[in-house]
């Protein structure tokens, strides 16, 4: 069967649920933190903790608000995109939020990362399809992840470009939510390496003419999915 994402499956009512026990649950893990600073002095440990808890609990708040407002638009499960700014579209694998909602607990590592890759493929394809017919010639889509390697990247239409300045200094603050995401797409604890995670970019004209070789791609990958894609 084919991804889909669970929790907008959910009512509006049941959403606001999770996202209440969610908020609740990270107060009061810092509400404990907060009182052994107090017992013990040490006030630098509220700070962390409520840094960690703002990193790895954010995507569960801005990604379903961002959706709702139209400033993000999911592709597929987990290629996400923001609107078109200045000529480039901004795109992003799934946030910790999306996997924990998307991904299959009962796959292994390997093919819990090739569902991943192939929901960026058919992301992509539907991309694309909303550029087909358009004015397209100066759109360039960029993204920066630590799943798509260098050579799957390129050959699908990307090159590597230099991460930003800003985008690395998120990453290091995101690096414990990184390192969840990471260890539930791995199924198993792992650390992602800053310096394998990059920043691609194509022309949509380049995107578009390698259409049928992305079509390709995606369907080898879901062969070796039979359960989950069929």
């Amino acid at each position: 069967m084919e991804l889909y994402h669970k929790f907008y499956l959910k009512s509006k009512k049941e959403q606001n649920l999770v996202l209440f026990g969610i908020g609740m649950i990270a107060s009061m893990l810092n509400l404990g933190v907060l009182i052994v600073a107090f017992m013990s002095g040490m006030w630098l440990l509220p700070i962390l903790s409520v840094a960690i808890t703002l990193s790895v609990i954010a995507p569960f708040f801005d990604t379903p608000s961002l959706k709702e407002h139209g400033k993000l638009i999911y592709y597929s499960p987990l290629f996400l995109a923001e609107n078109e700014r200045g000529g480039v579209v901004t795109v992003h694998g799934g946030t910790l939020f999306d996997y924990l909602y998307v991904l299959d607990r009962s796959q292994n590592g390997k093919q819990r990362t090739n569902s991943i890759i192939i929901s960026y493929l058919e992301g992509i394809l539907k991309l694309i399809e909303t550029y087909e017919g358009k004015d397209h010639a100066s759109v360039k889509v960029r993204g920066t992840t630590y799943i798509l390697n260098e050579r799957t990247a390129q050959r699908i239409g990307f090159r590597k470009v230099e991460t930003d300045v800003l985008q690395k200094l998120l990453l290091v603050y995101n690096y414990i939510q990184l390192t969840l995401s990471n260890s539930i797409a791995k199924a198993k604890l792992s650390f992602p390496n800053l310096k394998q995670i990059h920043t691609f970019e194509a022309s949509m004209s380049d995107l578009i003419r390698r259409k049928k070789l992305i079509i390709e791609l995606d369907k080898k990958l879901k062969k070796q999915l039979p359960v989950m894609h069929k």
